[in-house]
């Protein structure tokens, strides 16, 4: 018995020095594992908005005030799909956008008409569609998702002179594209937005599909009826102007836009599928 007195003693010593270290360990194993989260987050949020830096550095100063002042285009990078209603004389259009692919597809009771990624097909059962899909399937797309579009890659900013309306002064900025770009690559576009606000106010634009060279005709579309959809600010209308160079003249007529949706989340391919009974539509000839 006397032999093992001592040891029965040093005991509960031990176990306490045991607890200690354990105690010691756990309290620099929690504020290690603090020091690390904060780091993760710190590098997180430092990225993000290097991420931000980066794309806004892409564009002009004024360009990039224009696509906060419409919820920011870190916004609308999440949107995936956009679909809008396109009142007609009689009927409706359902015009649906994916936005990464520009896939798209149009909808209305007589016919139908999309871009599936590598062809414009129409599906007209009755003949009752006049117009040219390959030009008109994604042509109000361009104009509703102002001004983010000019996001697009292969663009070219540039200066262009203020447009005066009503005694007021509108600065803009030209965008031009890229040999190759879209199918009118000679295409041009004015934007010119309210110098307070920094919204978009005017549109001019000039059409070179048909004829694939140039032009001086800029057509002109007033921005002034917006409506937020999801923290971005979209056109509730649009109103085009009869016009004599960069003089407006007269309102011709406005365009309106119902039931605009913007969703993050994509359609299946299938959705934007060329039905069957359609048919792939060319570019006519020039």
């Amino acid at each position: 018995m006397v032999n093992y007195l001592p040891i029965v003693r040093q005991r509960p010593q031990l176990i306490e020095t045991e607890m200690r270290i354990i105690f010691l360990s756990l309290i620099f194993l929690g504020l290690f594992s603090c020091k690390e989260s904060s780091s993760v987050k710190a590098d997180k949020n430092n990225s993000e908005v290097l991420s931000e830096k980066i794309i806004q550095s892409k564009y002009p100063d004024a360009l990039d005030r224009v696509f906060k002042a419409h919820g920011g285009l870190q916004n609308w990078t999440k949107k995936k799909v956009l679909v809008y209603d396109l009142p007609k004389a009689g009927y409706t259009e359902i015009h649906t956008t994916d936005l990464i692919t520009r896939m798209d597809k149009i909808v209305s009771p007589d016919y139908s008409l999309g871009f599936d990624g590598k062809h414009v097909w129409l599906l007209d059962k009755y003949g009752s569609y006049k117009g040219d899909p390959v030009f008109y399937h994604n042509l109000m797309f361009y104009f509703y998702a102002m001004p983010f579009v000019l996001a697009d890659d292969g663009i070219i900013y540039g200066e262009t002179t203020n447009l005066i309306f009503e005694g007021k002064s509108y600065p803009g900025i030209s965008i031009s594209y890229d040999s190759g770009v879209g199918t009118s690559p000679k295409d041009e576009y004015f934007l010119h937005y309210d110098p307070q606000t920094y919204q978009m106010a005017w549109l001019g634009y000039t059409v070179t599909y048909n004829s694939g060279e140039k032009s001086d005709n800029v057509k002109w579309i007033r921005y002034d009826q917006w409506m937020e959809v999801t923290n971005i600010i979209l056109p509730k209308a649009m109103t085009w102007y009869a016009y004599e160079g960069k003089v407006i003249k007269e309102a011709k007529n406005t365009v309106q836009f119902d039931n605009i949706v913007l969703s993050e989340t994509s359609k299946p391919e299938t959705f934007y599928a060329m039905p069957e009974g359609s048919k792939i539509i060319e570019r006519p000839q020039q």
